[in-house]
């Protein structure tokens, strides 16, 4: 059997790639069809081409090679000695995390730095490394989408169940197999359980700083949350940021990759936006937790507050949001392309803002709660203006 040789992509092929991954209009499943290559490595040359371009425009001038003196050779062999020992520090804490987390650290184009290297300093073994798994097939999808659709009304079904809850549609499906696709999606069943993971050690979490406190006024409380958006072929992620008071929707973004980066964007165009708040509450997902997150959080001295885990209704407003924009937008419409959900969500969202009065906001938009504002009554008219679209109805 003849050796295997992996084959090799240029530059101008990966940044082509990457630019298209970046862009969002199409799923990771879709791009790696178009191209031929898996869509964990799309993922990888998009999250590259991010940190290249920001490295290209830091301004930073690389300095020439100095003469080394002998000074320099001792001060270079004591630092080896010194490196040494820390490896071998940090090879004992990463393998305290888990495969799938060591497996995500490989650099497959790192130069220098061989995989078979990698792996030795990972405690990985290479087989796992090389295996691709398949995308997802159709009736995965399919599936996807109606443990989307049931999880909105029962979110305490865990994998057991919601297997029943779909043989009895007539999908003849395992347990494992639900508990796999569900973590895919970043489900998990609402109830109290054992702590059996800890936090990552370079993303420290935050307290809970919402319980018992009036919530009365704009800007007093922001709120970010992430949700599986189903697609014709595919899925993407979507991240919002609500005002908690208000039920107004300050920013949001979609993402082919479960990464920080858009949560980030959507941060950003929040605070530009519309100023800062006092207390911004999240989940513990990675994303939240990141530095780069929390420290455009702290730079602005805002408080961070984190719901427990596994407990939903310590971020309860957006879920309903989640619930409402898939029944009222997404399961109606099989949006091919992300720019045709983009576009979806961008009417939605902009109804829902200026023109779905609240029950809890006394008969208001919350446009008119978030400015502070009055509906405008006209003869004949309801509040939420003079004609009634698919949307119009007030919403607990």
């Amino acid at each position: 059997m003849g050796k295997v040789t992996r084959k090799r992509y240029s530059g101008e092929f990966k940044a082509k790639v990457a630019l298209e991954a970046i862009k969002g209009e199409q799923t990771l499943a879709e791009l790696a069809a178009k191209y031929a290559i898996h869509h964990t490595m799309i993922a990888q040359w998009k999250r590259q081409a991010i940190e290249g371009m920001a490295a290209t425009f830091s301004g930073k001038a690389v300095e020439p090679d100095a003469a080394v003196s002998g000074a320099d050779v001792e001060k270079l062999h004591a630092k080896i000695g010194q490196l040494v020992v820390e490896r071998d520090f940090l090879r004992d804490g990463l393998c305290s995390l888990g495969l799938d987390q060591r497996r995500q650290m490989i650099e497959r184009d790192r130069a220098g730095l061989s995989i078979v290297r990698q792996c030795a300093l990972l405690s990985l073994n290479r087989s796992g490394v090389y295996h691709r798994p398949a995308p997802e097939s159709p009736l995965n999808l399919s599936l996807m989408r109606l443990i989307d659709e049931q999880f909105l009304e029962t979110p305490y079904y865990g994998a057991r169940q919601m297997a029943r809850h779909l043989r009895r549609l007539g999908h003849e499906v395992g347990r494992k197999r639900i508990g796999r696709l569900m973590g895919r999606m970043g489900l998990a069943p609402i109830y109290q359980k054992p702590r059996t993971s800890v936090p990552h050690p370079q993303h420290p979490t935050y307290p809970y700083l919402l319980k018992g406190l009036v919530i009365d006024r704009p800007n007093q409380v922001w709120c970010s949350d992430i949700t599986y958006i189903p697609m014709r072929k595919g899925f993407l992620y979507l991240t919002a940021i609500m005002d908690w008071a208000t039920r107004k929707i300050l920013a949001w973004r979609l993402s082919n990759t479960l990464d920080a980066d858009f949560c980030i964007q959507a941060l950003e165009e929040a605070l530009a936006r519309h100023g800062t708040p006092e207390i911004f509450n999240t989940d513990q997902g990675s994303q939240y937790t990141s530095p780069r997150f929390t420290s455009l959080l702290k730079d602005r001295n805002i408080k961070i507050s984190m719901d427990g885990r596994g407990r939903w209704m310590d971020n309860v407003f957006i879920e309903r949001l989640w619930r409402s924009m898939k029944y009222e937008c997404v399961y109606l419409h099989a949006f091919e392309t992300g720019s045709e959900l983009r576009a979806g969500l961008t009417t939605w969202i902009g109804h829902y803002n200026a023109r779905r009065p609240h029950s809890a906001l006394a008969g208001r938009t919350p446009d008119e709660a978030y400015h502070q504002t009055g509906p405008t009554i006209l003869p004949g008219l309801t509040p939420a203006g003079s004609s009634t679209g698919p949307y119009d109805k007030v919403a607990a």
